[in-house]
């Protein structure tokens, strides 16, 4: 194990980050990594199904995105919108934040936005003149770096087709290589974990166990905690397949013994040596250099395979990032 933030690094050519989807969500490559022996295979997600069982299931996060991204009739002025408190009331975060001091005033849309507090952590608490309607005024928040605007394409592709809890300011991404025909063919399950601007933050201390994990929201609905319950029975003979890090953060979050219905919070930390209680498997994109995800799958396969599953993965020119392609860790 290390604690070592350079540790978890690797070099990654900025052309192998992907800023776009490929044409049809089924056809991302799909790396397939044997945690015990190493071996490692180059398919496609639509070849996900001839690596489970009916015994196996599947954990998807069916949180939705927000066009949680505004800008104020001037074009000056970006607001993300983060946490609703009420229907004229919502957490954001802000740039140029010396526009946006107490007090001050923009307009997005037929929307007046007050400031009305700096947080401690520098966001805003925004009071709206009525409720904004997110579908006509707002854009998807797709990542800075695929360094261009959302457009409507992004509307559709940066959603997974079974999203239906909004709440989500950056996407599940693991889930976004599913169809609806695919789906429909595999046992699975669905909690709700709402991605929040935390996913975006750097690890600031060369010492991770110094780093503090940003909070993230998340519901296990009744049907799903009987699911996994009547899964997790000791006569299971399936694998409890993980369908995005966000999935993995609830099911790890929960109590030893039964699941039962729930809504919270985690904060949970994954990092080696994190024994997994819950997890048997993982489907997920190729994450940041750094970043507190790649501890996460490193944790469930080593440190030093991970690395050298990620060099190869760019030997073999696969896509990174929220639009890039995705691992399965067996």
């Amino acid at each position: 194990m290390s604690d070592s933030l350079s540790d978890y690094d690797y070099e990654l050519p900025p052309e192998l980050v992907a800023s776009r989807p490929v044409e049809r969500r089924e056809d991302s490559r799909m790396l397939v990594l044997h945690r015990e022996s190493g071996r490692m295979e180059h398919r496609f997600f639509k070849d996900l199904p001839e690596y489970l069982t009916p015994e196996d299931l599947l954990v998807l996060n069916d949180s939705k995105v927000l066009q949680a991204r505004l800008h104020d009739v001037s074009g000056k002025v970006e607001i993300l919108l983060v946490k609703k408190q009420d229907e004229t009331h919502w957490i954001a975060m802000v740039k140029p934040g010396r526009k946006m001091r107490p007090g001050a005033v923009v307009t997005v849309g037929d929307v007046e936005i007050t400031v009305q507090e700096i947080l401690p952590d520098g966001m805003r608490l925004l009071a709206l003149s009525q409720p904004l309607d997110l579908e006509r005024w707002g854009e998807m928040p797709i990542p800075s770096y695929f360094r261009r605007n959302a457009d409507a394409k992004d509307r559709e592709r940066y959603q997974s087709v079974f999203a239906r809890d909004p709440g989500s300011v950056a996407a599940p991404t693991a889930g976004l290589h599913f169809t609806k025909a695919i789906l429909q063919t595999l046992p699975h399950a669905f909690l709700t974990l709402h991605v929040g601007p935390g996913t975006f933050l750097p690890i600031k201390t060369e010492n991770v166990s110094e780093h503090t994990m940003h909070r993230e929201e998340y519901q296990i609905s009744a049907a799903t905690a009987a699911r996994l319950n009547d899964f997790c029975k000791p006569q299971k003979k399936g694998r409890l397949i993980a369908v995005g890090t966000t999935s993995v953060r609830v099911l790890e979050s929960q109590p030893a013994g039964p699941i039962f219905p729930h809504a919270g919070a985690t904060d949970i930390f994954i990092r080696p040596p994190y024994q997994f209680q819950r997890v048997d498997a993982l489907l997920t994109n190729f994450h940041f250099p750094k970043s507190t995800l790649l501890m996460l799958i490193s944790a469930l396969a080593g440190r030093e395979t991970i690395l050298e599953t990620y060099r190869t993965a760019v030997k073999q020119g696969y896509r990174f990032y929220s639009y890039g392609d995705c691992m399965l860790i067996l």
